[in-house]
């Protein structure tokens, strides 16, 4: 059985009025691929923030390792976020600066490095990890949104996290350069040993390289098995979403 890294228990999270996570419990494998699903405005990107700590819950717990999240201090907090990657569902680039500045600034800011010919070298080899050599010099501005969110996972993983997190990663893209990020993901996980938290809508390819699959539903997490165990699942929720999924897909066609 997986090692489990990420623990989430009963978490709670309101803005104002508005309950948007409703006791949330999810286990999270380690090296392993879970995506979250849901509809839109359903508190997915809500429960990742939580989970690195940049929303804190009103209610429940959040374990990294045994260790609870919620209970840290700011520092503590900060040291733990250098075992975590965040792709931004908009790369979340600096638009002043180069793409090699954008990847520079986890490694010099988390790591310390300074020395200008080791920082070169790890931007030249994440950018061959990510299919994009040679671009250092380019500003986001020049590049497509394919490009930034490859860039941005770059970025994401040049700590060497130990867990990815990635919000909706293909949202805004067409199926060709979708595939090639959910390529990217696999890679990351199967070459780097990273564990990845993906948040997606596009129900179609998760099914092509998920390990884990959790359904997020009125606040709390309906379904959480694997691919398969969702595809013979007779849960009317879990059902109804795919299938509305699928049918989306088809009409867009």
């Amino acid at each position: 059985m997986d090692n489990e890294i990420i623990k989430v228990c009963g978490v709670w999270k309101s803005f104002g009025t508005h309950e948007v996570l409703r006791g949330v419990d999810l286990s999270v494998p380690e090296g392993r691929i879970t995506t979250i699903i849901g509809k839109s405005g359903t508190g997915k990107s809500v429960l990742l923030k939580n989970i690195i700590g940049i929303l804190k819950p009103d209610r429940g717990e959040i374990f990294f390792e045994g260790r609870d999240l919620t209970k840290m201090k700011n520092q503590e907090l900060l040291e733990l976020r250098r075992s975590m990657g965040y792709l931004f569902q908009d790369a979340a680039l600096f638009d002043f600066m180069s793409v090699e500045e954008n990847i520079c600034f986890p490694l010099v800011e988390q790591l310390g490095l300074r020395d200008g010919g080791e920082l070169r070298r790890r931007v030249a080899r994440l950018l061959e990890l990510v299919e994009l050599p040679g671009i250092e010099k380019k500003y986001p501005s020049e590049l497509s949104g394919g490009m930034r969110k490859r860039v941005g996972l770059a970025r994401a993983i040049a700590v060497e996290p130990r867990i990815v997190l990635f919000d909706e990663p293909t949202t805004g893209l067409d199926p060709i350069l979708a595939e090639s990020i959910d390529q990217l993901i696999i890679r990351v996980n199967r070459e780097l040993g990273m564990t990845c938290i993906v948040i997606s809508h596009d129900i179609a390819s998760i099914f092509s390289f998920t390990d884990r699959l959790a359904l997020l539903y009125d606040g709390v997490i309906e379904f959480d098995g694997t691919p398969e165990e969702a595809k013979r699942s007779d849960h009317e929720i879990l059902r109804q979403f795919i299938s509305n999924s699928f049918r989306q897909i088809d009409s867009e066609r």
